[in-house]
């Protein structure tokens, strides 16, 4: 067997514990989940489970810390437009995507397993934060406006509205209450002639 066909094959393997972990974190919850059902989801041996990931924490962090690479907007955009783009994108994304899920259900567990300088709050607030840099530059925000207190109110807006979205509609009504959310803020914190520019939908969240 030559070095690349070894090589994909651990690429596949690897990848195939991450979707298996994620669909077993998603449904169990940390404390719930196990190597032996991650094994068992994905088709292969404890075994080839630890030759990957050390334990279960290793891989529940890695889950965690891969969302934001997953979710990338499927239209360019800059500043607040992207920031609105990224949360949509989210949304849209978690209604079928099990690492997103996973990442959604974990989130309250992460002090089992991820430092509390690098647990997707802050994650998420960083890449908000970019955005709303450069949306200052832009001016499209209000003088005086707070982009480190706005990035962390969004994100756990962002949390609460997806808790409160699975216990209501499945995450069903997800995207709108991202939309609402949107709505009820940018009062506050955009010019008006910023605003305006906004656009939203399913378009934002999922492309044409």
């Amino acid at each position: 067997m030559t070095r690349t066909v070894k090589q994909d094959r651990a690429v596949r393997t690897r990848a195939a514990l991450i979707r298996a972990g994620a669909e077993v974190f998603g449904e169990c919850g940390f404390a719930g989940a196990s190597v032996t059902k991650i094994a068992d989801r994905a088709g292969l041996t404890l075994g080839a489970v630890y030759f990957h990931f050390k334990s279960k924490e290793e891989l529940a962090r890695l889950i965690v810390a891969e969302q934001p690479k997953l979710v990338v907007p499927p239209q360019p955009s800059q500043g607040l437009q992207h920031a609105v783009d990224v949360t949509l994108t989210w949304a849209y994304q978690l209604l079928d995507d099990p690492v997103l899920i996973a990442g959604a259900r974990l989130v309250m567990d992460q002090d089992q397993f991820v430092p509390p300088e690098e647990n997707s709050h802050q994650q998420w607030t960083q890449i908000l934060l970019k955005d709303f840099q450069v949306a200052e530059r832009r001016r499209e925000l209000r003088a005086g406006a707070d982009i480190q207190a706005i990035a962390r109110l969004i994100v756990s807006t962002c949390t609460g509205a997806q808790m409160h979205a699975y216990m209501e509609s499945g995450r069903a009504d997800l995207p709108h209450r991202v939309e609402e959310m949107w709505q009820v803020l940018l009062p506050g914190i955009a010019v008006p002639s910023a605003a305006k520019k906004l656009e939203f939908g399913e378009d934002r969240g999922r492309g044409r």
